[in-house]
């Protein structure tokens, strides 16, 4: 294993080589580059520096410990093999990649080079991408029928076949876990349910149930049903009060995850970090960010996207330690129920008490209720003195 890591020194690129050469890079640090791709490379040499700033404009570039350039190659490099949608042994999606089990930039394909990598992953994120791109076009052409999906919100290009997250119902998979939930659109069956893939965005590649049909009264009713069904309009502002209480809950837990991160890295650093992290959250996690940062209404022509890579550009660093926590929590959870476990574990973590603040929450909307119900009863009250006035007089 020595000798195999020694030997792959060579395949170092020349920027990263006049490093190591000049000591601006340790041995740990070239070990770690020289298994990545050279593209990647350059990438990865960066996040080995932490500038730091100094009075007025003095700089100076520190060497970050090992283990730092460790996690992020793990977290923006190596694609684990086994979540894959494509077939891993066709060597005919992408001639001129082969077959994943072949292909020397694979971890498990040399194992003492990648001992410390403990899934099989590949390392070469543009050639995961082609595959990716490949085994959709492949699958829809085998499958004419197929609907493609993103699971982004918004209006799709003109043209485009791709729907976005709102003109479709994904059918959950999981059992229902507390009780009404079976009754739950997204837990229920229709004649429209039909299957497509994600063609774009998070998960890509997979194949999902969906209704899409704007006629379906189950996964689509209309206004006007759930106007004459008290029992339905009923039912829907209590999941609506479920989940704004359990939304506002979660983003008092994420704010107070935020504030117990402490400042290590640099602004250079997390700036880089948070514009590419951010650009994989949908427009649905990018709301819950611009709520959490008072970043105001996205104006007209501009996408949360955008109005997030605005503030993160001139924000301070204290802000976006804790912007890139809060990112890291949205991003690995798909669903309200990985959200909630996600901000458990990150809570944990942080130390911050996920059940105080669920019931302080719970108590404030109690509140809220109980002032509009006898706000409602005192307007009615002089409504119905007049009334009987009139009665009196008659």
């Amino acid at each position: 294993m020595y000798v195999t890591q020694r030997l792959k020194l060579t395949e170092l690129t020349p920027t990263v080589t006049e490093a190591f050469s000049k000591d601006e890079l340790g041995v740990g640090h070239a070990l770690l580059l020289a298994k990545l791709q050279p593209q990647q490379q350059e990438q990865a040499l960066a996040a080995c520096y932490q500038t730091q700033y100094g009075n007025g404009d003095a700089t100076k570039r520190i060497l970050l410990p090992v283990r730092y350039l460790q996690q992020w190659i793990e977290q923006n490099v190596m694609l684990v093999l086994k979540e894959a949608p494509f077939d891993k042994k066709d060597a005919e999606l992408v001639p001129t990649a082969g077959s994943c089990l072949d292909c020397p930039k694979r971890t498990g394909h040399n194992k003492l080079l990648f001992a410390d990598v403990r899934q099989d992953a590949c390392t070469d994120p543009a050639c995961y991408a082609a595959k990716l791109d490949a085994h959709v076009k492949a699958t829809v052409t085998a499958k004419p029928k197929l609907v493609q999906i993103t699971t982004a919100y918004g209006k799709p290009a003109e043209g485009s076949l791709v729907l976005p997250r709102n003109q479709y119902v994904e059918i959950r998979q999981d059992n229902p876990q507390r009780k009404g939930q079976s009754n739950w659109p997204e837990y229920r069956t229709c004649r429209s349910i039909t299957e497509a893939i994600i063609a774009e965005g998070t998960d890509k590649g997979e194949i999902r149930k969906i209704c899409a049909d704007p006629n379906c009264p189950i996964h689509h009713p209309k206004k006007q049903q759930a106007r004459t069904d008290a029992a339905f309009k009923a039912e829907q502002e209590r999941r609506r009060r479920e989940e704004v209480i359990a939304q506002t809950s979660g983003i008092r837990v994420l704010a107070a995850i935020g504030k117990a991160v402490p400042v290590r890295l640099m602004k250079r650093d997390l700036l880089f970090v948070a514009e590419r992290l951010t650009l994989m959250l949908d427009e649905r996690k990018l709301a819950i960010l611009i709520r959490e940062h008072g970043i105001g209404k996205v104006k007209n022509g501009e996408t949360p996207a955008k109005a997030i890579s605005a503030f993160v550009r001139k924000t301070d660093e204290s802000t976006l330690g804790r912007l890139l926590i809060e990112t890291t929590i949205l991003l690995f959870a798909r669903s309200p129920q990985e959200v909630a476990l996600s901000l458990r574990t990150a809570a944990d973590y942080y130390k911050v008490n996920v059940d105080a603040i669920a019931t302080a929450v719970k108590k404030e909307f109690a509140a809220k209720e109980k002032a509009r119900t006898e706000k409602k009863a005192v307007s009615k009250s002089p409504a119905n003195a007049q009334n009987g006035k009139k009665s009196a007089a008659a």
